[in-house]
């Protein structure tokens, strides 16, 4: 049985089904929502048709014949990505894919975004698909990096017009930042910076522009580095790092949630709080107006005993 989080009386929440599963590391949220429609899913013996379903910690859930894991602690490793592997942990055509050439020792893990098959470079691994959903999307304003080899002979005017974006073959792509590193032979490399990563993005536009892409190596991902790591090794990132690192996100992962006031962001405070501030506001105030009328029996009884002196 999972054991999903708890209030602060050690109860378990209800959850839904498809984020219990997502955090058990075998799938992403909307994975596993689709996962429930195919029929792959049970709570308690019954074979779950819709995601809109509420777990506990008693319920047993079964996915595929197995139930599934107890849910660990969010984890996140930094992946060097060779060429020629898919990140797909089953593929219809039987090619490699990176999760078969993973260290023995490894848990399960997916993805925080793709690579193509002959991209390179930084890939983030997660055991929490709830968070694998959160970090890859554009919301979060995570800049992805890459150095790109073309073949040409781009000059600066040649990417000018990406800064506000573009459309090709239907589809846009919001701003992309540009810049030529240096002109190698008949190749030129660029370090290639952008926001949303769609598939494929970066080879289309530049295809597009007139420029084939030969090489693709991602640099960084948020704030997440390449730096020294050799191409096919694995690095878990430190706990204090990834708190570091993560600390605009909630402890669910999720980006935490602000309204507007006055024109700044301030996080939205739970009605609890809410409740806690009111009522000591509450009491301030009935402090205050005691301490008044105090003073006030006070400074009458000051009057009236230096009148009686006087008289």
């Amino acid at each position: 049985m999972l054991h999903g989080n708890k209030n602060k009386r050690g109860e378990s929440k209800p959850e839904r089904v498809a984020k219990v599963i997502a955090r058990a590391g075998l799938c992403s949220r909307r994975e596993a929502e689709r996962w429930i429609l195919d029929g792959r899913v049970q709570v308690n013996g019954v074979v779950l048709d819709t995601p809109a379903i509420t777990t506990t910690s008693t319920d047993t859930i079964i996915v595929d014949g197995n139930e599934i894991p107890n849910a660990e602690k969010q984890r996140i490793w930094r992946y060097h990505k060779p060429g020629g592997l898919l990140t797909t942990h089953n593929d219809p055509e039987g090619r490699p894919n990176l999760f078969d050439n993973l260290p023995k020792n490894m848990p399960r893990v997916i993805s925080i975004g793709r690579l193509d098959l002959n991209s390179e470079g930084l890939l983030l691994l997660t055991n929490d698909g709830d968070v694998a959903r959160e970090l890859e999307l554009p919301n979060n304003k995570w800049q992805r990096r890459y150095r790109v080899r073309v073949y040409g002979r781009p000059n600066e005017k040649s990417f000018s017009a990406l800064s506000s974006g573009i459309t090709v073959d239907g589809v846009h792509y919001k701003s992309i930042d540009v810049k030529i590193d240096r002109q190698q032979g008949a190749n030129a490399w660029l370090t290639v910076s952008l926001i949303e990563g769609k598939n494929r993005e970066i080879r289309r536009i530049m295809e597009h522009l007139g420029f084939t892409v030969s090489r693709l190596i991602r640099i960084s991902f948020g704030p997440f580095q390449l730096g020294n790591l050799e191409k096919g090794a694995v690095e878990e990132v430190r706990g204090n790092v990834l708190r570091d690192q993560l600390s605009g996100l909630d402890k669910t992962g999720f980006a935490k949630k602000s309204i507007k006031k006055n024109n700044v962001n301030v996080s939205k405070e739970t009605e609890s709080k809410k409740a806690l501030k009111s009522i000591k506001r509450d009491h301030s105030k009935k402090r205050i107006l005691k301490a008044r009328e105090n003073y006030r029996v006070k400074d009458n009884y000051s009057k009236s005993n230096n009148r009686n002196r006087l008289n």
